[in-house]
């Protein structure tokens, strides 16, 4: 209990410090900024066989890719940084430190997605038209989407982390997830993917996070363009529970596995090398 109020409370520290970290919040703003732009210029586009904005159903799939994006990508490439600093040896080195130190980064990360979904729903609210929020059901399944995205990604991400070799390899994490992303109907509807692209993306969390989110925010009628011509809510519940169970029961095992090869002569040896690089 002790180091689960530890983590609770590094877990809001960081997260304070990244919200108020002009560098962190001006790279946040540049991203949604971006995406907002495209966005922007797609709303008077329709969604092929439809009448419906391509731009609002590109907006709330990125509700999705936020989820999965941070998840995977920030959380892994966080613990690989802070492997080679020497972070994770000092968590180590504490009684319970890494159940600590994992929970910290899992209520900052969380912190920082639900931070972000709430402000780009906020904002397309706001600036594009045919979000469906006016039912309880839609709510409803946006509560239990994001949970169960973040629980399926997050433990990912942890694992992801564990497995990369070291800091400078992390770019490889955050290029991989975002090739996943490109053939998971975030930006364009998957059913007009070659079939062998569509099989690829439904294999991965994130084109079920984004397929949840439309089925939460987007009219009924829009299930026609999707596979199946359904929401598939029952898939979607089993396929990310499926992944947040596999993470849940690798993540521990392979971070407890990296936390025992630390030592004072490895961190000092992987800053040498990046020394030498630099030099």
């Amino acid at each position: 209990m002790t180091a689960t109020r530890a983590g609770f409370v590094r877990g809001w520290i960081e997260l304070k410090q990244t919200l108020t970290t002009p560098g962190d919040v001006i790279t946040m703003a540049i991203f949604s900024a971006l995406f907002l732009a495209v966005m922007l210029w797609t709303r008077h586009t329709t969604v092929p066989g439809t009448q419906f904005s391509l731009g609002t159903a590109m907006l709330v799939s990125v509700l999705g890719m936020d989820v999965g994006f941070n998840g995977v990508a920030t959380l892994g490439g966080l613990l690989t940084v802070e492997r080679d600093d020497g972070t994770l040896l000092r968590a180590k080195a504490i009684p319970n430190g890494m159940t600590g130190y994992l929970i910290g980064k899992l209520i900052t990360v969380s912190g920082t997605v639900l931070i972000g979904v709430g402000i780009r729903l906020i904002t397309g609210v706001l600036l594009f038209s045919g979000l469906a929020l006016a039912s309880a059901g839609a709510w409803l399944t946006l509560i239990w989407v994001l949970l169960l995205g973040l629980l399926a990604t997050l433990p990912l991400g942890a694992l992801l982390g564990s497995l990369i070799p070291s800091a400078r390899s992390a770019g490889l994490l955050t290029l991989s997830v975002s090739g996943i992303i490109a053939v998971s109907g975030i930006f364009y509807p998957i059913t007009h993917l070659p079939h062998w692209l569509q099989w690829a993306g439904q294999a991965f969390p994130m084109y079920w996070l984004g397929l949840g989110m439309r089925s939460a925010l987007l009219p009924g009628t829009m299930a026609a363009v999707e596979i199946g011509h359904s929401w598939r809510h029952l898939e979607t519940s089993l396929m990310l529970a499926a992944w947040a169970v596999a993470g849940l029961a690798l993540a521990p095992v392979l971070l407890r596995r990296v936390a025992r090869r630390e030592s004072g002569a490895s961190v000092a040896a992987r800053r040498e090398r990046a020394l030498r690089r630099m030099g």
